[in-house]
């Protein structure tokens, strides 16, 4: 286990300081291996904590694009529990196909596959190639990892061929204590906020942000009404934050009155149970249950609101998404960028030609996107949903909790940082901000330091 100088993990390290830090020749990593690829077999149950593995991978070498990370926090993404079930195909099939270019890229396809999609840190290390940073910026990190050498890549981050989801299909993620990251992957780290803060935000915010204001979204608008499904999650938080924070209204579907007070402090103008409108997880099965439900949903909203809404932010996918084009408004958008509950959706078409509705597919966030949604959270506009924390050692438990739908919000993961609560560089910043608007999902779970998690072991 990395022991990182107290003057890293508390943001003060200088540049030459950084510089002098050694680098291991290998260093703790949460990650799936290549031989466990059957394991779960027939198994009804993919539990993630049987597949997924915390220990020591080697050190791959930078190249002249990259920068390596020292990672204070990550979190968990959905895409972990896919890595980890090995569903809907491994994604080893991604560190092969990527490894078959050779070059760099042949470092990805590795018998492990180290995983995480966001992380917080400090740059330690810079390729030859890397300008615009150094040794010692304190930093997030995008998901996002495009080939700037595709001509799509210029006309949007997400349109080349040979965009990437970091940590997904790529090797050498986030939920570790090092990361390797292209350097168009960097974002400056949120002053007023704790390393565990920071951490959560880039992938679910930044996805939000483009399906919702980002030019090739939604484009919200002042006095739309968005119907957010899973609003109290990762995704669904942000996205009422910013409807809320664009003037527009938010109209959350919850599943727990836990939920539903998190949403009310988040400012969210309508929250909805989802067994109020009698959804069910197996609704999409039955066309006639999909339309009921649609016209339950949309009585609800309209007596409360008094009209359709506007947009539909989509991410649960096969369970919701017959519902989702039934119950926006004549005219109106349903945006996804996701399928949790099944990637096979069935709707009734009519209502989409018929009513002049659209559907946008909606991946991640491009660099500038990322940067315009970081800007906003540096300033206390829109806020970390952090719920839980969990130490690097007990990463396979806090997948599972997110595997299982039991968390709120976003679940962070200690990597060098050795306790919650650090990072802050700007005191004042967060002091006006207010504590408790950065922890609207407050929890009486417990903050758990790397050294009580190894003291219970």
């Amino acid at each position: 286990m990395a022991t990182p100088s107290q003057a890293l993990v508390n943001g003060q390290a200088t540049q030459d300081e950084v510089e002098r830090i050694p680098v291991p020749d290998e260093y703790l990593a949460a990650h799936v291996r290549v031989e466990d690829i059957a394991m779960f077999g027939d198994s009804t149950d993919k539990d993630v904590r049987r597949s997924l593995r915390v220990g020591p991978v080697p050190m791959p070498e930078l190249a002249p694009d990259e920068a390596l990370v020292a990672v204070m926090a990550s979190s968990v993404n959905y895409n972990t529990v896919l890595t980890a079930t090995f569903a809907p195909v491994p994604t080893f099939r991604f560190l092969q196909q990527f490894g078959r270019q050779g070059g760099w890229a042949a470092r990805h396809d590795q018998p492990y596959h180290v995983v995480g999609s966001d992380a917080a840190g400090v740059v330690l290390r810079i390729g030859s190639g890397v300008r615009h940073w150094k040794p010692g910026d304190h930093v997030v990190v995008s998901p996002a990892y495009v080939d700037d050498q595709e001509p799509g890549t210029h006309a949007d981050g997400m349109l080349g061929a040979e965009q990437r989801a970091w940590g997904f299909e790529t090797n050498f993620g986030g939920l570790a204590e090092y990361a390797i990251v292209r350097a168009s992957q960097l974002v400056p780290k949120p002053a007023l906020l704790t390393w565990e803060e920071a951490a959560v935000n880039t992938l679910c915010a930044g996805t939000a942000y483009r399906m919702l204001v980002g030019e090739h979204g939604a484009r919200l608008k002042q006095g739309d009404a968005v119907l957010i499904w899973g609003a109290a999650g990762g995704l669904g938080a942000y996205a009422v934050q910013f409807a809320k924070n664009g003037g527009a209204l938010p109209i959350g579907v919850v599943t727990s009155q836990h939920s539903a007070d998190v949403l009310h402090r988040l400012g969210c103008g309508l929250v909805i149970d989802r067994t109020e409108i009698g959804l069910t997880d197996d609704a999409a099965d039955d066309p006639d249950r999909v339309l009921e439900i649609g016209k339950r949903l949309g009585s609800i909203i309209r007596a409360r609101i008094g009209r359709d809404p506007d947009i539909v932010f989509e991410h649960t996918g096969r369970a919701t998404f017959g519902i989702s084009v039934f119950v926006v408004r004549r005219g109106g958008t349903v945006v996804t960028c996701g399928s949790s509950s099944g990637h096979q959706h069935s709707y009734d078409n009519r209502y989409l030609w018929m009513r002049l509705k659209r559907i946008i597919g909606s991946h991640i966030a491009s660099l500038q996107e990322t940067w315009d949604c970081n800007r906003l959270i540096g300033l206390g506009h829109i806020v970390p949903t952090l719920s839980a924390v969990y130490p690097l050692s007990r990463l396979p438990e806090a997948t599972r909790l997110v595997q299982m739908n039991q968390h709120t919000g976003k679940v962070a993961v200690l990597c060098q940082a050795p306790s919650p609560g650090l990072g802050v560089t700007d005191t004042e910043l967060r002091h006006t901000v207010g504590e408790e608007r950065l922890s609207p999902f407050r929890t009486p779970r417990p903050l758990v330091t790397q050294t009580e998690a190894t003291a219970g072991t």
